[in-house]
Formats: C-alpha cells, structure tokens, sequence
C-alpha cells in the first residue's frame, strides 16, 4: 500500500521551530517505503500594518513556553526591539515555493533559512529584501527568485497548499498527517520524542 507522510508547516510557525530538530530524527528513522510531502500552511495573509501590541506579547510569551517545554530550542528576543513586527506570513511561504523552483532541496533549505533569520538573527522574513538576501546566501539565482516570488503562479500553488492541509484536517501548525490507500489519518505531534510518532506510524501502516 503506498504511504504518504504529509509535514503541513509555515516557516514562521514558532512551534515549527521547536520541532525541527524531533522532526529531523523522525524522518531519519521513517521506514524508506513512506514518501514524505512538505505543504505550506499559510499562517497569516499578506499584511502591512503593524503588529499589536497585544499580539506581540502573546507570541513573545509563546516563544518562552517553548523554550521551557522543547529543551534545546531558543530565540534570539531582540527581533522584538530591532523589527517592526508584522503579522505576514505568506510572504515567507511563497519564498520557499519560488525557491523550490530553483530545485526541489531548496524547499528545506530555504524554510530553515527564514527560520534562522527569524528566530537566531533577529530579521524579520516578511520584508522581500530579507527573503532576497536569505536566497543569495542559500546559494539561489537572486534576481530570478525575487521575480518569482511576485508571480501569480506562486500564490497560487500557495493557496492550493494551503486547501490542501485544511482537507486533510491540518488546521494548527506542525501537523503531521498519514495517507494510506486514500485514507488520511492524524499522527499527533510529539516535540521531544520521535519514537512516539514512529510508533503510530507503524500501527497505521500495519493495520
């Protein structure tokens, strides 16, 4: 029976952050015969106002939690001094689309790029000039990355992501979900430990 692995995901999701190095050990030891497929999930729509100073205490307290319940994870909080916070992330979603388009390794490196930027260097990847910068340092074609990031077969391919985790019920990000036969099921998001999540992976396969 084919099996797919789907990593519904944004890169500015926090808690995306936190699970990296758990979902690395995951897809390390996943049996080779499941496909994995990563889909953008669009956090928050293109945005030029500012963030609220409401909004921006809650997800300084999040990064915080996070700290405390994933050991190992950390976040650099001057962005919150040194940024003009927005709440945009589909920005840095169509910026791993178009440098995916440049190679298909690309998706992950880029992701974990904007992940960098945010989290450890304190930029903010929903400014195009930060997206730009982050693709010459990953080693993408600058000019034709920042022409594609403007294309409308980005957003589109965005949006078609997008519907495409909400079908399968990923409404929170990470989400991590198993399709068998047509069949969809959930795998529950374990952040420290990856044996949990292989465990439940192999019941489904078996069943």
């Amino acid at each position: 029976m084919n099996a797919r692995l789907y990593y519904v995901h944004d890169p500015m999701c926090s808690w995306c952050w936190g699970f990296h190095k758990t979902r690395e050990r995951l897809l390390e030891k996943l049996p080779s015969s499941i496909e994995v497929v990563r889909l953008l999930g669009g956090l928050a729509p293109d945005s030029a106002e500012p963030m609220p100073d409401a909004m921006r205490e809650y997800l300084q307290q999040t990064w915080r939690r996070i700290e405390q319940r994933i050991p190992g994870t950390s976040f650099n909080f001057d962005f919150w001094q040194v940024c003009e916070p927005r709440r945009s992330t589909w920005p840095a979603c169509r910026a791993v689309i178009a440098a995916r388009r440049q190679g298909a390794k690309y998706d992950e490196v880029m992701t974990y790029a904007i992940q960098e930027a945010y989290y450890r260097r304190a930029m903010n990847p929903a400014d195009e000039d930060i997206l730009v910068m982050l693709a010459g340092e990953t080693g993408l074609d600058q000019a034709h990355f920042q022409r594609e990031l403007r294309e409308s077969a980005v957003q589109e391919q965005l949006q078609a992501e997008m519907q495409r985790g909400r079908a399968m019920g990923a409404t929170s990000f990470p989400s991590l979900v198993l399709e068998l036969g047509g069949d969809v099921w959930p795998v529950a998001v374990n952040y420290t430990d990856e044996e949990e999540m292989l465990e439940n992976i192999r019941m489904l396969t078996e069943e």
